[in-house]
């Protein structure tokens, strides 16, 4: 897989990515993005969008963040974590987990619009 969305994503949902993508290759879950490995090109336009820095090579991914590889190809194949066609507004409180480490326990893998609980 060529790129992939790693943990500073989680809590923020910047989606300035998106708009970048030649391939439609983002997939929008509640709390978190995903990249479709069988859809990206490897133009690396996305990576240089995030403004946390979650998007990375999966050849340059840090030890702590392989798990997200598989992740990202596991979510961007569900159909309730659908295609994100162009950028929407980051998550309410964005700027407060802009900065936040160690949040996967924070990812809500459910179908976006399911409520919390």
């Amino acid at each position: 897989m060529p790129f992939v969305v790693t943990e500073a994503c989680i809590q923020c949902r910047y989606t300035d990515c998106v708009d970048v993508c030649p391939m439609d290759c983002f997939h929008a879950g509640p709390n978190f993005l995903v990249i479709d490995p069988d859809g990206c090109i490897d133009c690396s336009m996305c990576v240089a969008e995030c403004p946390v820095g979650a998007i990375y090579s999966a050849d340059d991914l840090p030890p702590e963040q392989q798990h997200f590889i598989a992740l990202n190809a596991a979510l961007s194949q569900r159909p309730d974590w659908p295609v994100l066609p162009q950028s929407e507004a980051p998550l309410p409180e964005h700027e407060k987990w802009a900065e936040v480490r160690d949040k996967f326990e924070y990812l809500d893998t459910s179908p976006p619009g399911t409520p919390a609980g």
